[in-house]
């Protein structure tokens, strides 16, 4: 299987810092994403993700990059059969997933102004990037919305 690449660049009325907490901070990502993650940020660590009452941990899940206020990249997680149940993806489609490559995500966060401009990169195999084109969109509309106005999106 290829990998490709998925990029969404957007413009967040925010400081690099503020940018960097929401990204990082379990309490934070849990209000816009509905994900939370257990790591200390430190490049080589592993990375547990919370979504949606299933937990995912592997020793592969790690940060890769985390300059605070600059950047942060890190490995996607493990499609395990109790995160599939837990988001509603069946079984061809974790199966389809399982047989690619681990993807990566990285954020790059620059000033720009009175803004932050937040670029995300998922490296990733195509039934992957599929869906991801459809979920970066709205997770990072969220984190736009909730730093910008401190509510997060309505339930839709």
């Amino acid at each position: 299987m290829t990998a490709g690449e998925f990029v969404y660049t957007t413009y967040i009325k925010a400081t690099p810092d503020r940018l960097w907490g929401a990204l990082t901070g379990p309490a934070f990502t849990s209000l816009y994403w509905g994900v939370s993650f257990e790591t200390d940020w430190q490049p080589g660590s592993a990375m547990t993700w919370q979504e949606e009452g299933a937990t995912t941990a592997d020793p592969e899940q790690v940060v890769l990059e985390a300059e605070p206020g600059r950047r942060l990249s890190y490995t996607w997680h493990t499609f395990t059969p109790e995160w599939a149940k837990s988001v509603g993806v069946d079984e061809e489609t974790r199966r389809a997933l399982m047989a690619e490559p681990r993807s990566t995500v990285a954020f790059a966060i620059e000033p720009a102004g009175g803004t932050v401009r937040l670029t995300v990169v998922h490296r990733a195999g195509e039934a992957l990037l599929g869906m991801s084109r459809h979920g970066w969109p709205h997770v990072l509309s969220g984190l736009k919305t909730l730093l910008e106005t401190g509510e997060p999106l309505p339930a839709g």
